[in-house]
């Protein structure tokens, strides 16, 4: 509307000039050399319009033809990039679905077409890591290195590089430059503490954490946690070296992590010796609050020196009843009453947990049943049904089982990635591999029985070799590998063999080969884990003997029942 009306107004004055100029008398001449031109006012003023206008097109046509082969080259340029933009984007699509073929030919029209493009630098190298071509790879990372735009993705891929090239020292390198270029670059930090801790040079990795802070990348909470960590293990470093530096480093942690465990242990152990028995005690039982856990429990009972076996047991009570019905705390009361020779108390604590027991808990009850009665039979049962009895909690990061604390991950680097956690495996849970627990159990204590010869072969499916002699009497022999006894095959009434050829006597036990898989209770498959801290162990107990003899040679070699059970589990 504002245009219509704007354009109106412009035609109108131009009509009330073009009326001004036509009223207007008089002649203009002009003399130039012998020339003379003589014309009335309007006739001058409408040959001056189109002088001007004819100036104004030739003008515009020189110009033109002027600037006729720059955009020619720019229309050229424009089209270039444009077929160089289309090639990196088809590109970044190949490699997206893994089309290396299609990637290197779209990388080789990006590299000709779109040369100074980044993008086309990254698609050059994406295409050629795609390839497995590693160094041309590393030429198109250099030069984006060499560029100021895309020095820290060039740094980047190099670094990417060299850990494929197991090439530790030159990644390194490669992130402290990356860090000096963007302090708050994250996996040019992860990557140098990861290598600090690797190389236990704490303090430096303590200076990264700092430079964490300052950037951004971290926050308080965190940075405090993690900088407890790090005290920690440099305070476990330094425990046999130098003790000053060492208390003051668990110390500083146990302000910054008051419940991570191992600073607890540490910094109550160093209180303890200080005879700062109130200070230890308090320690101890924030991170038990937090966290109940073996060590904190041992920790605790010795926060007095030369206490005896009954003092502990009643302050390791009170320690339990902060996190009453943890199991935890029923295997540290049950300990420190064996300790004491309160076996009652001990079975009362681990009573709640026997029917479906822990490793720990089982071998706990064998060795109450070897210490307190003599019984060798249930201690043996005890013993066998840990072999089968659910995993306690170990220390865990990323799938990896640790038989003890560290403070980074040795699979990704991360820290504080150890967590006291069940390990991920295969329980027993089903109820077959509990009735075949229990059965071994009753087979085991129940009363001997004399076993006669068969009058017939025995069936097919029953080992082939005989009882050896010392087998022969009243006593019962524990079943092999864990497997119950199987019951005698009813006898065939045939004529009896002569007198003069002995009868061997029926086998008591099923070859595990011929049982059919389907009658057997699966073993579960777990993943490789450590002997429990607080293990009592069974180391002279006749019934270990006995249970020995029934290993191989390389299991009796191994350690007898401890090696035994450690290879089960792995």
């Amino acid at each position: 509307m504002y245009r219509i009306i704007l354009y109106l107004v412009l035609i109108a004055l131009a009509a009330a000039g073009a009326a001004w100029v036509a009223d207007q008398g008089g002649d203009v001449a002009l003399n130039w050399g012998g020339w003379r031109v003589q014309a009335s006012v309007p006739v001058f003023a409408l040959a001056l319009g189109v002088t001007i206008a004819a100036g104004m097109l030739v003008w515009a046509i020189l110009r033109a033809l002027w600037r006729t082969p720059g955009r020619l080259r720019h229309r050229r340029r424009e089209r270039r990039q444009a077929r160089g933009r289309h090639a990196i984007t088809q590109g970044l699509l190949a490699i997206g679905h893994g089309d290396s073929a299609a990637a290197r030919r779209h990388a080789a029209v990006a590299r000709r077409d779109a040369g100074h493009d980044p993008l086309a630098l990254l698609l050059h190298a994406q295409s050629a890591q795609l390839d497995g071509d590693r160094e041309g790879a590393q030429r198109a990372f250099r030069a984006m290195a060499e560029r100021e735009d895309t020095r820290l993705l060039g740094l980047r891929g190099l670094f990417i590089e060299a850990q494929r090239a197991d090439d530790p020292v030159g990644a390194v390198m490669i992130a402290e430059e990356a860090l000096k270029l963007a302090p708050g670059s994250t996996w040019a930090s992860h990557a140098l503490l990861g290598f600090r801790c690797a190389q236990g040079d704490w303090n430096g990795a303590l200076v990264i954490l700092d430079n964490n802070l300052a950037s951004g990348l971290i926050d308080k909470a965190t940075f405090r946690r993690q900088r407890g960590v790090l005290l920690t293990a440099r305070a476990l470093d330094l425990e046999k070296v130098d003790r000053d530096k060492s208390r003051d480093s668990a110390m500083e942690a146990i302000k910054l992590a008051p419940t991570l465990v191992p600073a607890a242990v540490l910094a109550s152990k160093y209180q303890t010796e200080a005879h700062q028995t109130r200070r230890s005690m308090r320690i101890v039982e924030t991170a038990w609050l937090a966290q109940p856990h073996p060590d904190l429990a041992d920790a605790y009972a010795h926060v007095k020196l030369g206490d005896s076996a009954r003092q502990r047991l009643v302050r390791i009570e009170t320690l339990a009843a902060k996190a009453p019905g943890h199991i935890e705390g029923a295997l540290a009361i049950a300990r420190a009453a064996i300790d004491a020779a309160e076996y009652g108390r001990a079975r009362e604590a681990l009573e709640s947990f026997a029917a479906a027991p822990t490793q720990r808990v089982a071998l706990l009850m064998a060795e109450i049943e070897r210490v307190e009665h003599g019984d060798s039979g249930r201690a043996r049962a005890w013993t066998l049904r840990a072999v089968r009895a659910q995993h306690d909690p170990v220390w865990t990061a990323d799938g990896y089982v640790s038989d003890r604390w560290r403070p980074v991950s040795p699979v990704s680097g991360r820290l504080d990635a150890f967590q006291w956690q069940t390990p991920l495996a295969a329980l027993p849970s089903d109820s077959s591999a509990a009735i075949e627990a229990f059965a071994l159990e009753e087979e085991m204590l129940a009363p001997p029985r004399r076993v006669e010869a068969p009058k017939a072969p025995v069936a097919e499916g029953l080992v082939e070799d005989a009882m050896p002699p010392a087998a022969q009497d009243n006593s019962p022999a524990p079943a092999a590998s864990g497997e119950p006894a199987a019951i005698e095959p009813e006898p065939v009434p045939v004529p009896p063999p002569p007198p003069a050829e002995p009868v061997a006597p029926a086998p008591l036990f099923r070859a595990r080969q011929d049982i059919p898989k389907t009658a057997r209770p699966g073993i579960p498959q777990v993943i490789p884990i450590v002997r429990a801290p607080d293990d009592p162990g069974i180391d002279d107990d006749p019934a270990s003997e006995e249970f020995r003899e029934q290993l191989s040679p390389a299991q009796s070699q191994a350690g007898g029942w401890r090696g035994f059970l450690s290879r089960w589990g792995s």
